[in-house]
């Protein structure tokens, strides 16, 4: 059984549609299969057909940027980041970002449509594991070994004649399970917690859940009760995870979408509470600044 749970901005809200959103592209790919490797260029197509859109945008899907040269300045949900030859920017669904208006991108692009892999190596590999830094810098003995992981994957990608669709399907899965179990241990050691306990299954669960119903439903108890948990239950899973409570969980979440709209789009203060749930315009403030601590009109003003 494949994971189907991954984030999928695009049905978030009608607030999605004011930051666009490409969505994974399966005709672009070889034989429509649920990933695709291709050179970075502005020629593209790669990442479903987006080349490089110069244009903050989002993605429903996993792209993979592994760098030949540098740097490059990539901007990804309010931090830019400087990558170097054999860096690997990894950009997670639902992330907002903009490539760089004057400098070269110079690699490989891997993307990645959610429910490609098994949810097992979902959870192996924490592909929506979104405290982890998107730029990663492997060591030159980590470069080695995932350039011939990615070679061998590009090679079953490519290889359309000598196996039916669906063995070829298959082939694909293992041989991205490998390369993402390399990029998956780089991406702890970024991350320093390879010691941490990894997420159990109710906690990954309560993530998508709230990825899915973040803009309508702010209470623990009603994600417990959805889910079928205590909440007790429910608060030990979320603190071995991420160190934090349920409801902070859900309000850093809360904080980030409504900083993207500030920042990405012309939507007044008052529609942004709505699209993140807090319909009452004075309650969307207040909530704002105890978070964020400036008011959501000074945000805005600060991205200028």
């Amino acid at each position: 059984m494949t994971e189907q749970g991954g984030a999928h901005p695009s049905a978030h809200m009608g607030a999605a549609e004011h930051i666009r959103t490409y969505p994974f592209d399966p005709s672009a790919s070889v034989s429509g299969v649920g990933i695709q490797i291709g050179p970075m260029g502005t020629e593209g197509p790669w990442a479903g057909g987006i080349g490089l859109s110069r244009r903050v945008h989002r993605i429903d899907f996993h792209v993979l940027l592994f760098f030949r040269e540098g740097p490059v300045h990539h901007m990804i949900d309010f931090t830019e980041y400087e990558v170097g030859a054999g860096d690997i920017l990894w950009i997670r669904p639902g992330q907002v970002h903009g490539f760089s208006t004057s400098e070269r991108y110079v690699g490989t692009a891997l993307t990645m449509q959610p429910g490609f892999l098994p949810r097992a190596i979902v959870e192996a590999t924490g592909l929506y594991r979104y405290d982890r830094p998107p730029l990663l810098h492997p060591d030159e003995a980590q470069i080695a070994a995932l350039d011939a992981s990615l070679e061998q994957l590009k090679r079953e990608y490519l290889d359309t004649a000598t196996l039916p669709l669906s063995l070829h399907t298959s082939v694909l899965r293992h041989s991205l399970t490998a390369f993402m179990l390399r990029v998956a241990h780089v991406s702890a050691q970024a991350a320093a917690d390879e010691c941490r306990p990894q997420p159990d299954t109710t906690f990954s669960r309560f993530r998508t859940a709230v990825e899915q119903g973040f803009t309508t439903n702010h209470s623990v108890s009603a994600y417990a009760d959805e889910l079928g948990y205590s909440r007790r239950t429910l608060v030990r899973a979320v603190r071995a995870a991420t160190g934090q409570t349920p409801k902070a969980f859900i309000d850093r979440r809360v904080i980030l979408e409504a900083k993207r709209l500030l920042a990405h789009t012309d939507l007044p203060v008052g529609r942004i509470g709505v699209a993140v749930g807090i319909a009452d315009s004075a309650n969307f403030s207040k909530f704002f600044q105890q978070h964020a601590g400036v008011t959501p009109a000074a945000f805005r003003a600060e991205q200028v």
